[in-house]
């Protein structure tokens, strides 16, 4: 029956994966045709300082809390409630932190003053990404994948349709406000998904004054799993957050021009790193549906059966991701033809993708790695890989290769951060 569930759990996520993957990719092509090169440069600057946010936002609570309703062990409606006021508080938090510090990020560390009203419109969208995010973490645990994929399909629908009406408008202002709407667009879509995540609750349910009441004890074992995780995502975050910064300084040192690098920026993380990433819906998909399936084998300490689910996930994560990658590097022109109507960026395109093979296994394998209460171990592993990505991108930076720095010191994170994965996961399943 587990078996079962996982494949299942799996398949739904997939084919719903493929689905948003698309329209992701869509989306992108939109964006990138409405905004054109200087708004996409623009969008992937400020964009690690909206990952790092909406990391931040979530607490890793909704991990936590697909591995704790996973186990069946709490009362899962006091588990949420628990988690959801934590949540609120810390994003108002959060918000005036990020009021306060936009005009630093976007004059002193972007060295880009038209980034500023971008990063204010990330304050707007981050509670709600965090409250949809916490009511996926219940479905995923009850491995209920349907109402995920729903919601992030006609979430990915509403962000299309905003775009397409607000974006021309917005441009006609200035390049700035365009971008600040594709941020804000997020909000609305957030509040559809969280919307049509309420409707999947079940008909009978119902809530009382003891399910709403947080809990100690709730907070204490959502806390012990989310802490580490956070930190472990946290890491990589500020890795990305803060690779335009140091990726920026170092290149004007080297004596390039602020456009050549926001333009030649905007190539590898608007068009090839979006290519290169494609197949993570199904890693992602696998990597969803693994979590409770080795949470509950984890807590009956078989680890034969654990070993067996993790061989297959890295199995089939390297099924699409090996022919993916082959085709990609044998018609690179076509496909950035085909999706950004550009040949902009083939080198750099061919010279990382062998690297991401290992990084189509990463998902999986961190998600087994929390399910096994190894976030901890993971943390380390995403600290040693952006630790030498940041040393690489400053020191690299200045060898005048231009932005082949950041492709050495992104392969060499991948590397080193996969790696250690796996050797910790051998370790506890020898």
């Amino acid at each position: 029956m587990t078996k079962e569930k996982f494949i299942q759990s799996t398949l739904i996520l997939m084919v719903g994966g493929a689905i948003t993957k698309f329209l992701g990719m869509f989306i992108r092509v939109v964006m990138t045709r409405l905004v054109g090169l200087e708004g996409i440069g623009l969008y992937m600057l400020i964009f690690p300082t909206f990952s790092l946010f909406m990391t931040l936002s979530q607490l890793s609570m909704p991990t936590a809390i697909s591995k704790i309703v996973s186990e069946d062990t709490h009362n899962n409606k006091k588990v949420v409630f628990t988690a959801i006021p934590v949540v609120i508080v810390f994003n108002l938090f959060l918000i005036g932190l990020i009021l306060i510090l936009a005009p630093y990020i976007s004059n002193y560390f972007l060295k880009e003053p038209r980034s500023y009203l971008p990063i204010l419109s990330i304050a707007l969208v981050i509670p709600f990404d965090a409250l949809s995010n916490l009511l996926r973490g219940y479905f995923f645990g009850k491995q209920k994948m349907l109402p995920h994929v729903i919601s992030h399909i006609l979430e990915q629908i509403i962000r299309l349709l905003l775009i397409l009406f607000i974006t021309p408008y917005l441009l006609s202002i200035d390049v700035s406000y365009a971008v600040s709407g594709l941020v804000l667009v997020n909000m609305a879509s957030e509040l559809l998904s969280i919307s049509i995540l309420f409707f999947f609750l079940p008909k009978n349910f119902s809530l009382s004054k003891q399910d709403i009441t947080p809990s100690r004890k709730n907070l204490k074992d959502i806390l012990d799993i989310a802490l580490p995780t956070t930190g472990g995502r946290l890491i990589g975050s500020i890795g990305y957050f803060l690779e335009p910064i140091i990726l920026t300084s170092s290149l004007l040192m080297a004596g390039y021009s602020n456009e050549y690098i926001v333009l030649e920026y905007g190539v590898v993380s608007g068009y090839v790193m979006p290519l290169l990433l494609m197949p993570g819906f199904f890693t992602n998909a696998i990597s969803n549906a693994l979590l409770p399936v080795i949470s509950k084998a984890h807590a009956k300490g078989e680890n034969n059966y654990i070993k067996k689910k993790i061989k297959q996930a890295i199995f089939f994560s390297l099924l699409i991701g090996v022919p993916y990658t082959i085709i990609l590097m044998l018609f690179p022109n076509f496909f950035l033809q085909l999706f950004y109507h550009t040949r902009e960026g083939v080198p750099y395109l061919l010279s990382v993708a062998p690297v991401f093979l290992l990084y189509y296994i990463q998902a999986p394998l961190a998600a087994s790695m929390q399910s096994m209460d190894l976030s901890k171990e993971m943390m380390y592993d995403n600290l040693k890989g952006i630790i030498v990505k940041t040393i690489l991108l400053f020191v690299v930076s200045l060898c005048h290769i231009g932005m082949y720095s950041l492709l050495i010191a992104t392969s060499m994170s991948v590397l080193i951060t996969t790696i250690g994965h796996i050797r910790h996961l051998k370790k506890v399943l020898h």
